[in-house]
């Protein structure tokens, strides 16, 4: 699963890259998102690409897949089908934290795109109130075969699309897990996996230190 992860580019610069026509919330960077969180997630609205803000982690929980939702659980969940056709989003990012272990000892990196280049992932929201009529807006990244480089870390990974797979995913016209399936592929492009601070694995830690790289002598870390 993918626990963590940054968004770390400035807004113009998102803009540019994702093509956003309105911005909905008070944007700033984030270097290091853990569930629960708010992200950033872009929504089709009447005919625009919008930028708005979202708690990570699905409520209610239908499930283990609340932060991270699988190819199969979305196929065998009527609720998540629903989703699928009519509430579909994209995550963007700008890197993915993983533990690295070797032996007795872990260190904590960062994958990146070569150019640290923005990309987005295919994600579902759901907005539903509380008790107190409270209103909350929830989303969770789907999750696809790992590639080459996710393999070490796990059998999953994100999503990622590309330029074309996004126009399709946030089309609210196509419909059908059968015929959006086949944008959820593995990345299949280069990507760069470099060490970074253990400072990542606390919450309360979300600044630029974050996703700079860090002499591995520094970066160890026992594994508990």
């Amino acid at each position: 699963m993918c626990r963590r992860f940054s968004m770390s580019a400035g807004i113009d610069e998102i803009g540019k890259h994702f093509e956003i026509n309105r911005v909905m919330y008070f944007y700033k960077n984030r270097y290091n998102i853990s569930p629960t969180q708010s992200v950033p997630v872009i929504l089709h609205d009447q005919g625009e690409r919008v930028l708005d803000e979202y708690r990570w982690g699905l409520v209610p929980y239908w499930g283990k897949d609340a932060v991270n939702a699988d190819l199969s659980a979305v196929d065998q969940n009527p609720t998540y089908r629903k989703a699928v056709d009519l509430r579909r989003c994209v995550i963007p990012c700008n890197g993915f934290y993983y533990w690295r272990t070797v032996g007795k000892k872990s260190y904590a990196v960062r994958v990146v795109m070569p150019n640290n280049e923005l990309f987005g992932v295919a994600g579902l929201y759901e907005t539903w109130r509380n008790a107190k009529g409270e209103k909350m807006r929830t989303c969770t990244m789907l999750m696809t075969g790992a590639n080459v480089f996710i393999r070490e870390f796990e059998e999953r990974m994100p999503a990622i699309l590309s330029t074309e797979s996004m126009e399709t995913w946030l089309n609210p016209e196509c419909k059908g897990f059968n015929n959006l399936q086949p944008l959820l592929r593995s990345y299949d492009g280069s990507m760069r996996i470099y060490p970074v601070t253990p400072l990542v694995a606390n919450d309360n830690h979300d600044h630029h230190q974050c996703i700079e790289e860090m002499d591995l002598k520094l970066a160890w870390v026992k594994n508990l």
